[in-house]
């Protein structure tokens, strides 16, 4: 069993120490944070052992009642695998205590992709990563895009992509993020910076994108143009779609014109917080002119890194393939929409 410790605990710490906790093949060691706050609560609840991420701090969680296991230190010492979930930035100041104390760390993609060895996608290159010493999933967006540029690269070749991401002001528990009331070109310049991200995992890739930033926390929204550099028809696209497991195709029966109906549907199929792991592709959004490959996409910026994490420890350990991984980590956590 790999012994893995969850640096954070926040929007995507608390999912990534669920998802660890589920796999058949791993133990959750323990969390870390920095404050005793609601999610630290939610840690003691669940039985996680919790770790004091600033050691200055740790009266404070005895002030609220909460039972410390040790300091973040201690955490590091114990795992297998450190995986951080720190917001932007603070990762890479945690990685020097990761390298003194040997233990190989996953990184989010809010870090610069020079923190980690290699930066990951389970369907992209799984391969690259194995028996590394650190790795950077790459954001909730650049993984969302590289699910869809995989396949069609495999299958047709990929002679330019063009995306527009509609991007969420914050996640709903970010109240001081915006704008309240506006629609901002960010950056005003081009490209953003998904898609020099998506060159991290498709060295190789043509990429243009641009990034816009709207008054809403549910989820991005992407416009993708792929030309493609073999031919195809739309009907071809969705089938190779519907072979890939995180990708979920809407179907156009389904009512659901928008972010607001995805994560409904989400609840109401008993997915923790809501959580759509999966890129949600509008089926009849897929169009092919040409050789011009048109759809959009939504993307739930809290959950869809989420398994990519669980595969990452699998590929710096070497416990096995993509296939194997992406396979084990699905049954675990319930991935896949079988609409």
């Amino acid at each position: 069993m790999t012994q893995v410790g969850v640096n954070g605990y926040g929007t995507i710490g608390k999912r990534v120490a669920d998802a660890v906790a589920a796999q058949p093949d791993m133990d959750l060691v323990g969390v870390a944070k920095t404050r005793p706050n609601f999610e630290a609560e939610t840690a003691a609840r669940n039985g996680y052992p919790l770790y004091a991420a600033v050691p200055e701090r740790v009266d404070r969680f005895a002030e609220e009642g909460l039972d410390l296991a040790g300091e973040v230190e201690g955490l590091v010492a114990a795992a297998d695998v450190i995986v951080d979930c720190t917001p932007s930035g603070i990762g890479a100041e945690n990685a020097s205590l990761y390298t003194d104390h040997d233990t190989p760390a996953i990184f989010q993609g809010g870090e610069d992709a020079d923190v980690a060895d290699v930066s990951f996608n389970a369907r992209a290159n799984f391969d690259e990563a194995i028996g590394a010493d650190s790795a950077r999933v790459v954001s909730c967006n650049t993984t969302g895009l590289s699910r869809v540029l995989a396949p069609l690269s495999e299958a047709y070749g990929v002679e330019k992509a063009r995306v527009t991401l509609v991007r969420r002001g914050g996640d709903p528990g970010q109240t001081g993020r915006g704008p309240i009331d506006d629609i901002l070109p960010d950056p005003v310049t081009i490209p953003s910076h998904h898609g020099p991200d998506v060159n991290t995992i498709f060295p190789d890739l043509d990429i243009d994108t641009l990034g816009m930033k709207v008054p809403a926390t549910l989820m991005h929204t992407h416009s993708v143009n792929v030309t493609l550099e073999s031919d195809a028809d739309a009907e071809d696209v969705r089938e190779l779609f519907a072979d890939e497991t995180r990708l979920f195709q809407i179907p156009a029966g389904a009512d659901i014109d928008g972010a607001g109906k995805l994560k409904e549907f989400a609840h109401d199929a008993g997915r923790p917080r809501g959580d759509l792991w999966e890129n949600c592709i509008w089926a009849e959004s897929i169009t092919v002119e040409g050789r011009d490959l048109y759809l959009f996409q939504a993307i739930h910026q809290e959950s869809d890194v989420v398994p990519e994490n669980v595969d990452a420890i699998r590929a710096l350990r070497g416990d096995a393939d993509a296939a194997e991984s992406m396979a084990t980590t699905e049954d675990a956590m319930g991935v896949g929409i079988d609409y």
